[in-house]
């Protein structure tokens, strides 16, 4: 049936599962949009007020489902605008779509300035995602539609995107509705060998640790049973938060790890870099390596482990636990587990009790579910090895790229994608200011999320670290920020205001209860600085 490429890209859209569309719509995109009309009751448009919020609020939704989510924008400075979110979704292995605008097909390098014209977008797009490709006609935009889905749904997920230029859209394209949807090829079988090298590998060891990134986030139960049956700690930094329930006794932080990693005899890396502990803490000959990730080249990065196996873990660990010996008595290792667990709880109580303060009043408002939405501000980073987490895709982070500014927008995606499960967003004051447009979205679309804003006029980590470390020459740091409830308030959102911690608990616990939009703003002073437990030296190796 002969349709437009727009009305083609719709309906792939819906056919591959998406019902979401975050985007700011323009000129370039308009043939995209009037064809999303006839289709808006299956595949609904999320306008945000910036590119940027709405490709983080794709990102947002992404994280807290694990599902591919897409967005749409225009080209030039829209897609621009949207790029701080697409490399924060690169990092994540995030699997978005992106729908992005384009001058016409002709014009292209031409220098032409046209509106919204820029040069290298699509070079500038694949090196931001996994795949980026563009449509230059009807002829062949099923089959590139369908090269971009293969990837999104292939190996190790990160963004796609594909552009299409304006005169493109309403180029014609036969297709065939029920072949849309694209199915990845099964994973390859994993050799019984390496199975059996990995299970040797697991039985010998006297003092194994796991580590667990986002890419086991999906695979919280085999994991949860693989870490008891072998008496491993399991530690998690930015994006393996939720994988292990923090209250399991084998639920460690990196702090913890690190004080173990002399002592460990073999790492487990799952779904995972495992940059900190082979680049930043060290290692030697006296530890094994047991790598598991769908993508191969992390596996040899930095250095080669004892045992690289490329496979999904979902595929792997039931193989390898199924394999698995009896194995040895390892309870002086949970002793000693426990031991360092105690005793970094016990320092930070006493070193970092105002960011915990804050914290504790957090979690405990927030139910068990609850989803927790980190940022780059001075509660955010004590989170990272002091909030608790107790299921997969609970705690979001920026992981490696530290993205400032991203929480706010993308706590909203996923707010929206999970209005079943509260979701709290954390900022600062500088931080909040990035996406603070997007309270009139979270207000126009009504999605109940609950954004606390730390208040200090300034950019607070990079102030604690003039003071820190360049003896209080204080520059570029100091803020004037608004009046947060207010403002909120201005945009239709229900806000508040807390002084203490004991008050923050209290107002988050009522705004929880509100299904729409909230803001709760804290006045807060300087902290102390949680560096020395993120910035760990190395232990092992040269």
């Amino acid at each position: 049936m002969p349709q437009t490429v727009a009305q083609f890209a719709v309906e792939s859209l819906i056919a591959n599962g998406i019902r979401n569309l975050y985007c700011v719509p323009g000129v370039q995109n308009d043939p995209f949009f009037d064809a999303l009309f006839d289709r808006a009751d299956v595949l609904k448009p999320i306008q945000a007020r910036h590119e940027q919020g709405a490709v983080y609020m794709a990102l947002g939704a992404a994280l807290a489902t694990g599902e591919p989510q897409a967005f749409s924008i225009v080209p030039g400075p829209g897609f621009l605008n949207g790029c701080a979110a697409l490399c924060t979704a690169y990092a994540l292995n995030a699997p978005l779509f992106g729908v992005i605008g384009q001058i016409p097909s002709g014009a292209i390098g031409k220098k032409l300035g046209l509106l919204h014209e820029i040069e290298g977008q699509l070079e500038t797009l694949k090196s931001l995602t996994k795949h980026g490709d563009r449509i230059l006609s009807g002829a062949v935009a099923t089959a590139q539609f369908d090269d971009a889905w293969l990837a999104l749904r292939t190996g190790r997920p990160r963004p796609v995107g594909v552009e299409v230029p304006v005169n493109v859209w309403r180029s014609e394209v036969g297709i065939d509705l029920a072949e849309l949807n694209v199915t990845p090829p099964e994973p390859d079988v994993i050799s019984p060998d390496l199975i059996i090298r990995a299970a040797d590998l697991i039985t010998n060891a006297k003092r194994p640790l796991i580590a667990v990134g986002s890419g086991a986030q999906d695979n919280s139960t085999d994991i949860r049973r693989f870490a008891k049956s072998i008496s491993a700690g399991v530690m998690a930094f930015r994006t393996g938060h939720g994988v292990m329930d923090s209250r399991d006794p084998l639920a460690i932080t990196m702090p913890v790890g690190h004080a173990l990693w002399t002592d460990c005899d073999l790492i487990i890396g799952l779904g995972t870099r495992l940059t900190t502990q082979k680049l930043d803490w060290g290692v030697d000959d006296d530890l094994k390596i047991l790598h598991i990730d769908v993508d191969p080249e992390v596996l040899t990065r930095i250095c080669t482990p004892t045992l690289g196996i490329k496979a999904r873990l979902g595929e792997a660990l039931p193989q390898i636990q199924a394999t698995l010996n009896d194995q040895p008595n390892r309870s002086g290792w949970t002793n000693r587990i426990a031991a360092e667990k105690f005793h970094f709880a016990n320092v930070i109580a006493d070193e970092l009790a105002p960011q915990l303060r804050w914290l504790n009043a957090i979690r405990d408002a927030l139910p068990e579910d609850g989803i927790f939405v980190d940022e780059l501000t001075q509660i955010g980073y004590v989170s990272r090895f002091a909030f608790e987490s107790y299921s997969p895709r609970t705690f979001l982070s920026t992981g490696y790229q530290g993205t400032l500014g991203w929480g706010i927008a993308s706590a909203l995606g996923a707010a929206h994608t999970r209005p079943d499960v509260p979701v709290v967003s954390i900022a600062g004051d500088g931080g909040a200011m990035f996406t603070i447009s997007e309270l009139a979205t979270a207000a126009h679309h009504n999605i109940p999320l609950n954004i606390i804003v730390m208040n200090d006029n300034a950019f607070g980590n990079v102030r604690g670290i003039q003071r820190d470390t360049y003896g209080e020459r204080f520059v570029a740091s100091d803020l004037s920020s608004p009046d947060f409830v207010k403002l909120a308030e201005s945009c239709g959102v229900s806000a508040a205001r807390a002084t203490t911690p004991e008050e923050l608990r209290d107002e988050l616990t009522k705004a929880i209860k509100n299904r729409g939009p909230n803001l709760i703003e804290v006045p807060v002073g300087e902290f102390p600085s949680p560096w020395k437990y993120i910035l760990l030296p190395k232990l092992r190796g040269s």
